[in-house]
């Protein structure tokens, strides 16, 4: 239901504050993604050569107000994690040495999350944070969905990641590994030898149901899942204006 007249001939008073509660979260999203586009626009006409005054001319209004729209609408580069509330889906594992263990993360991941929970709301999105508990069943047809952590913990990624025709997560005697795909190069964890450093894998992949796109992140260890997170919040704009 998307009309607001039509919200208003629900008889129920609890039906229709709920029905008006949804809708008003829709026309939100949607105010919010037409503002994210409309500022993207106005960048995009401003570099194919035409002025401010131009520009306002063509939407028929000032100059001030398109100087105003430029500097302060919603930033595209939001469009590179989603378009509404972001949910953060993280591998678990269960607590050791306890006699009713619970699912944690780790430090790292945590740090991780509220890294992507700061970056969205820089760019006008809320974000919520989703423990995975093992084995790792996670559900992935959802919306403005980012997923973390290797498939060690979550092993259907290790499925999905082959829709990416340059990398994967590989395990041998060794431990896990990323890998090109025709396995040319790997890339094992300086970690395993006792360095400071560790590599990870960043990247948009299918939703199994072909209905879209999540975001997936991690490391080889847990260090490198923080590392991307943190590479995507000091890369955003240029990421976005890369590959959309």
């Amino acid at each position: 239901m998307d009309d607001p007249t039509a919200v208003a001939g629900i008889g129920d008073a609890r039906e229709r504050a709920l029905a008006a509660h949804r809708l008003i979260d829709h026309y939100q999203a949607a105010i919010g993604e037409l503002s994210r586009l409309r500022r993207e626009s106005l960048e995009d006409l401003l570099a194919g050569g035409m002025t401010q005054t131009q520009i306002a001319h063509l939407l028929d209004m000032s100059r001030s107000r398109v100087s105003q729209l430029l500097s302060a609408g919603v930033r595209p580069e939001r469009a590179f994690l989603g378009t509404g509330r972001l949910t953060v889906a993280i591998g678990g594992k269960q607590e050791v040495g306890r006699h009713d263990p619970g699912d944690v993360i780790s430090a790292e991941s945590f740090k991780a999350y509220n890294l992507l929970a700061d970056l969205a709301r820089s760019v006008g999105l809320d974000a919520s944070c989703e423990v995975v508990p093992p084995p790792g069943h996670v559900h992935l047809n959802r919306p403005n969905l980012i997923v973390m952590t290797s498939p060690r913990l979550l092993p259907f990624l290790g499925q999905i990641m082959e829709a990416d025709p340059h990398l994967r997560f590989k395990v041998d005697d060794s431990g896990w590994f990323l890998s090109t795909a025709d396995g040319s190069q790997e890339f094992r964890s300086p970690r395993d030898n006792g360095e400071n450093f560790d590599y990870a894998y960043l990247g948009r992949l299918p939703r199994p149901d072909g209905k879209g796109t999540f975001l997936y992140m991690a490391g080889i260890h847990a260090q490198g899942t923080l590392g991307a997170a943190q590479y995507l919040a000091e890369s955003l704009p240029m990421l976005y204006k890369d590959f959309k």
